[in-house]
């Protein structure tokens, strides 16, 4: 057929077949492809390939693209990153959505932190430690050596590790290599915190004393107990310090001066925990910025307003039972929102704006677990054998770690947490 002639052939099909219903249309499609060979076959498929398979994600303007993708499972998206490599440029630049996937995970989001693919790279560890945690592969152990007696006291602050022992000393190590930074002569401490220029320790001698890390000093001796001092807090910007001690007083002192300014009483048991932290909501009792102090027992938690006026009235104690059969483990969490203790029962969850129990989430497959970390997604808990992750979400333990022998302390100070980072 000539040219002119099929051109005039093709318009009269054209508009015959722009006549047809759409069944008809879809007929008359499937009699041509009947009729067609291998070389009409691959031209059609070629072609269709172009019309139908578009790139909706490289053709969509950015900020689309974006809010489509946040409607995607993390999971989803990594496979569309094998897709092509717009794709992947595309997917790998959603900030948000990397951000959220972290957060879900339980990791920290410091949002100062804008570039989208470091947060891909965060997810993409974090799905690796959540595989380790499952396979009780994610913890590696060293050792510290330096200490001639047995270690009573730890914290932990930015990559630093305080020890306190009864070889009448305190050291401070580098967690990532291991090196010893300071070794100081002290008293046999029970109860440790530092910051850079100091070093505040409570001691099973009845006393509290501050001691500079460069000149191993001692700029402080506060003396007032009548019993061991087992744990110590102090803020710099109300120039006071804490201590909870085994003769069930709490004490107040003036840091820089070394003088007390008030003794609270009412406990019956060894206090064993004592920590100041601004609280962060609001209730008929506190605002938020409040300072507030809490001291804990075997039995009970009070709960303290502190200030620059050293208000002694306690605002409140929390207990979980009445005729003080359940005890309390000597651990306590307080993040200026909720208040967390463990029991033979289980996890107890406190609401500090309203002191009700939020939550008492049970451990029946392992009994007396402490506390050792409690966040927004993870808590850490142990025993005599294990140190354990529970999911809160779920409210189960979903790994462990066998832990060296140790010999328990009734004050909980044998085992420490370090910092959650977003590393």
């Amino acid at each position: 057929m000539e040219r002119k002639d099929f051109e005039t052939w093709l318009d009269n099909i054209s508009v015959t077949f722009l006549s047809l219903t759409d069944l008809q249309k879809n007929e008359t499609l499937d009699h041509l492809i009947s009729l067609s060979g291998a070389v009409q076959l691959r031209h059609l498929s070629n072609n269709l390939e172009t019309l139908l398979k578009r790139d909706f994600l490289k053709l969509l303007p950015l900020e689309l693209s974006f809010y489509l993708l946040k409607w995607l499972d993390p999971q989803t998206l990594l496979t569309c990153c094998l897709v092509s490599k717009q794709w992947n440029k595309v997917i790998s630049a959603c900030t948000e959505v990397w951000q959220t996937a972290c957060k879900n995970l339980g990791w920290q989001i410091d949002d100062s932190v804008q570039d989208a693919l470091h947060w891909k790279k965060v997810y993409l560890k974090a799905i690796l430690r959540m595989k380790q945690l499952e396979d009780h592969e994610a913890f590696e152990t060293s050792s510290l050596i330096g200490h001639s007696a047995r270690v009573y006291a730890l914290y932990y602050k930015d990559g630093l590790l305080c020890t306190g022992s009864d070889d009448l000393s305190a050291k401070l190590w580098d967690v990532s290599t291991g090196q010893c930074i300071y070794g100081i002569q002290t008293h046999t401490c029970a109860a440790v915190k530092f910051d850079e220029q100091k070093l505040v320790t409570g001691s099973f001698d009845n006393t509290v004393a501050c001691w500079e890390w460069s000149s191993g000093a001692r700029t402080q001796h506060f003396r007032g107990h009548t019993g061991a001092v087992f744990s110590v807090d102090y803020n710099d910007e109300l120039d006071i310090l804490v201590s909870g001690s085994a003769d069930f007083t709490v004490k107040v002192w003036a840091l820089s001066a070394g003088t007390c300014l008030n003794t609270l009483t009412g406990h019956t048991e060894w206090v064993t925990k004592v920590v100041l932290q601004k609280c962060k909501v609001r209730s008929l009792l506190h605002s938020p910025g409040d300072y507030i102090l809490l001291s804990a027992d075997k039995y009970e938690i009070k709960i303290w307003p502190i200030g620059r006026e050293i208000n002694c009235k306690c605002l409140k104690t929390l207990s979980v039972s009445e005729d003080r059969s359940i005890c309390l483990q000597p651990r306590l969490h307080f993040d200026g929102k909720y208040i967390v203790c463990s029991s033979a029962l289980g996890l107890y969850q406190w609401d500090f704006a309203s002191y009700d129990i939020l939550r008492v989430i049970k451990t029946p497959e392992v009994a007396n677990l402490a506390l050792l970390g409690f966040g927004d997604v993870f808590a850490l808990l142990f025993d005599n054998r294990y140190l354990y992750i529970m999911d809160l979400r779920t409210e189960s333990l979903i790994s462990r770690w066998p832990l060296p022998e140790y010999r328990k302390s009734k004050r909980g100070s044998s085992f420490l947490a370090g910092a959650t980072t977003t590393d």
